[in-house]
């Protein structure tokens, strides 16, 4: 059974490659050889695949999950403390944008822009 990493994968998409390490070819992966409960995978995480030749080259026709690869924005992502002070401004950043609803009004576009900003990062570092 071959070995190799995963290159690319768009889970939007549901397709995605993977490198053999025998060769360093590229390998189609479909989602729907993507193990039971496996719904996307990361770039570098180490796999064992079987392949047949497709149609436009080679193409996993299984795949097992050798281990995770290590998440890189979970690894950068502010400490706790630093994730507390982010949190705290939002909620005022919120708290001020609600006041302002409640008499009739939107944010600015710079404040909701704040908003937007400080959201967005509080999200994907507690998605990470």
């Amino acid at each position: 059974m071959p070995r190799g990493k995963v290159k690319f994968y768009d889970a939007e998409k549901g397709f995605g490659f993977i490198l053999d390490d025998e060769d360093g070819q590229s390998v189609y992966v479909h989602a729907s050889n993507l193990p039971e409960g496996v719904t996307a995978l990361r770039p570098g995480a180490r796999v064992d695949f079987d392949m047949v030749d497709g149609r436009r080259g080679p193409q996993v026709l299984a795949l097992q999950l050798m281990e995770p690869a290590p998440s890189i924005s979970r690894a950068r992502r502010p400490k706790p403390d630093e994730m507390a002070g982010m949190v705290e401004d939002l909620i005022r950043l919120l708290d001020d944008a609600s006041n302002g609803l409640r008499q009739g009004r939107y944010p600015d576009r710079g404040h909701a822009q704040k908003i937007s900003t400080v959201l967005r990062a509080v999200a994907d570092n507690f998605e990470a």
